[in-house]
C-alpha cells in the first residue's frame, strides 16, 4: 500500500470525443501515478463514452484507479463537477477539462509543493493554446490567500479550477460545491470560496496546463441573458460567503471590481446589444470603472467608453485592435 498522497482528478465530459483522447493521454503520461481518475459523462451524444471506455484499461495499466460515472440526463458542468467531488476520495482534488491537457509533471510538481509547504492550495502558470501556437500565461505569485482573493477580484489573477491543486478537506469542511444548473461562473464562485477558507497558499512558477481555445473563441464570446443570470447566481453565493468570512472588510469593497471584471468580455464585441447588456448587468459597479488602478489604463478606458455610451469607439477598438492584431498573431 502506497504512503503517497492520493490525488483525485475530476474530468467532466460532454460531447468531447474530438479532444478527450488528448486530455486522457495527458493523464496517462503523468509521472505521478497515485491517482484516482473520475470521469463524469454528462449524457454525451457523441463518441465520448467509447473514448472513455478505451482509456480505462490504459490508465489502469499505468497504476491509476478509474471511476466512470454516467448521468442519465444532461445536467450541466456544475452538476458533473459535483458528481466528481462526491465520488472523490483523494487527499487532493484537481480538475481537468476534456478539451485541455496537462504537462507530464503537472501533478508531481503541484503535489511536491503542497506536501513541502503544507499549503491548502497550490497554483501554477499555463499555456493559452491556439490551433497553430501557444501563448505563455503567468499568474502573480501571491503569498497569502487574501492577496490572491484581491488579485482575482481586481482582474490580475485567474480563478480557473485547473490552475490549482486543492486539499479535499477545504471542500468537505466548509461544504463548498457547485450550484447545479449554474454553469457560467461556477469556477469563479467555488475557487474564491476555497481561497476564503485556505490557511496556506503556494505556487509553482512553471506552465503546467494547456488551455485550448480556437481563435474565434478567444476573440468574441456571446452571452445570453440566461448566461448572465447564471453568473449572477454564482456571484450571489460568493458574496454571501464573503460576508461571513474573516476577510469581509477587505473584500466587499472590491466586489464591484469583480463584477466589472466579469462583464468585461461583453465589450470585446462589435455588437450594440452586448454593450447594452454591459450597461444593465451589475449597474451598481459602472461608476467605478476608473478606480481599479491594477488594471491597464486601456482596459479601464474601454469600460469608461461603455459607461459613457460611446459605442462607436468600442466598435472601432474591437475591429482595429482585437480583430486585426490579435486575430493575426494568435491563429
Amino acid at each position: 500500500m502506497s504512503n503517497k498522497p492520493l490525488v483525485s482528478i475530476i474530468v467532466p465530459v460532454y460531447n468531447a470525443g474530438h479532444s478527450l483522447p488528448f486530455a486522457l493521454e495527458s493523464i496517462r503520461s503523468q509521472s505521478y501515478t497515485v491517482l484516482e481518475i473520475i470521469m463524469v459523462d454528462d449524457c454525451s451524444q457523441d463518441n465520448s463514452p467509447a473514448v472513455m471506455a478505451r482509456f480505462v484499461p490504459l490508465l489502469q495499466d499505468a497504476g491509476m484507479n478509474i471511476r466512470t460515472i454516467t448521468h442519465e440526463q444532461n445536467l450541466g458542468v456544475a452538476a458533473a463537477r459535483n458528481t466528481g467531488l462526491q465520488q472523490a476520495t483523494g487527499e487532493f482534488i484537481y480538475h481537468l477539462d476534456a478539451d485541455d491537457r496537462m504537462e507530464p509533471d503537472a501533478i508531481a510538481l503541484l503535489l511536491e509543493e503542497a506536501t513541502g509547504t503544507g499549503a491548502d492550495i497550490v497554483g501554477c502558470n499555463w499555456y493559452l493554446s491556439f490551433s497553430a501556437n501557444e501563448r505563455l500565461m503567468s499568474q502573480p505569485a501571491c503569498a497569502t490567500p487574501l492577496q490572491a482573493l484581491l488579485a482575482m477580484m481586481q482582474g490580475t489573477m485567474r480563478w480557473n479550477l485547473w490552475l490549482f491543486l486543492v486539499r479535499r478537506s477545504l471542500y468537505l469542511n466548509h461544504n463548498i460545491c457547485f450550484v447545479p444548473g449554474m454553469d457560467m461562473g461556477e469556477d469563479m464562485s467555488v475557487m474564491l470560496q476555497l481561497f476564503l477558507h485556505a490557511e496556506g497558499l503556494s505556487f509553482v512558477n512553471k506552465p503546467l496546463y494547456h488551455y485550448g481555445q480556437s481563435n474565434e473563441q478567444s476573440l468574441t464570446k456571446t452571452y445570453s441573458d440566461a448566461h448572465l443570470a447564471q453568473v449572477t447566481a454564482n456571484v450571489q453565493v460568493l458574496e454571501q460567503s464573503m460576508v461571513e468570512s474573516v476577510y469581509s472588510a477587505q473584500l466587499l469593497t472590491k466586489l464591484d471590481f469583480l463584477k466589472l471584471n466579469l462583464k468585461l468580455p461583453l465589450l470585446i464585441s462589435d455588437r450594440k446589444e452586448q454593450y447594452q447588456r454591459w450597461l444593465t448587468w451589475f449597474p451598481e459597479a459602472n461608476g467605478r470603472v476608473l478606480e481599479n488602478k491594477t488594471l491597464p489604463f486601456r482596459t479601464r478606458a474601454v469600460q469608461w467608453l461603455a459607461f459613457r455610451k460611446q459605442f462607436w469607439a468600442l466598435r472601432l477598438y474591437y475591429r482595429l485592435l482585437i480583430r486585426f492584431y490579435y486575430g493575426v498573431i494568435y491563429r
